[in-house]
């Protein structure tokens, strides 16, 4: 995977901009995502504070084309996300344990910004991202439709199919020992 590299030994004590381009397969050089194609914009905005302290700022931009959940076709969806991290020489060993400060080993002279950039920009993703209501492909929407359950809902919200499992049609007695033995409990409960 190209990297994105900051030397940070050799920036100057104010603040320097850095712009990426985020495009193509970027996101699957490292693992497969689902992310089919990209354009996102990066700007990192370093500021040098001490002789081993840095202020990274990170902006990204731009967008994302991912299946829907729903139809599986191609949606795109925008990015537009912000992250800062406190940057710090410090020990031997790489630290990300603490929200907002990254510690590094005191021997790096370099910051790969390639993991930051990525995880910023995917975590934008909806763990549920569907297009809007009406806007998914037709036909696999009346794929979808042949092999939905036709329940009529029940008063309370649940398919009356459902409601048909449970009990008894003609008594509303609990066919089910299981929902007897519940019920039983929640009267117990109820009467202390």
């Amino acid at each position: 995977m190209a990297g994105f590299k900051l030397r940070l030994r050799s920036l100057p004590f104010d603040t320097q901009v850095f712009n990426y381009h985020l495009d193509g397969d970027f996101f699957n050089q490292v693992e497969e995502t689902e992310v089919r194609s990209s354009s996102v914009d990066v700007t990192v905005e370093v500021t040098r504070k001490t002789e081993d302290t840095y202020v990274l700022q990170m902006a990204c931009k731009g967008w994302l084309i991912i299946p829907c959940d729903r139809c599986l076709d191609d949606m795109k969806l925008d990015v537009d996300t912000d992250y800062r991290v406190s940057v710090r020489h410090e020990g031997d060993e790489l630290d990300d344990s603490r929200d907002g400060v990254l510690l590094v080993p005191e021997t790096w002279t370099e910051l790969d910004l390639t993991e930051m950039m990525r995880d910023t920009v995917l975590l934008t993703i909806p763990i549920v991202h569907c297009h809007a209501d009406g806007e998914c492909d037709p036909e696999m929407m009346a794929r979808l439709g042949e092999h939905w359950a036709d329940t009529e809902p029940a008063a309370d919200g649940a398919s009356a199919e459902a409601d048909d499992s449970l009990t008894d049609g003609e008594s509303g007695d609990a066919v089910d020992p299981r929902w007897e033995a519940l019920r039983k409990l929640k009267d117990n409960n109820s009467k202390q």
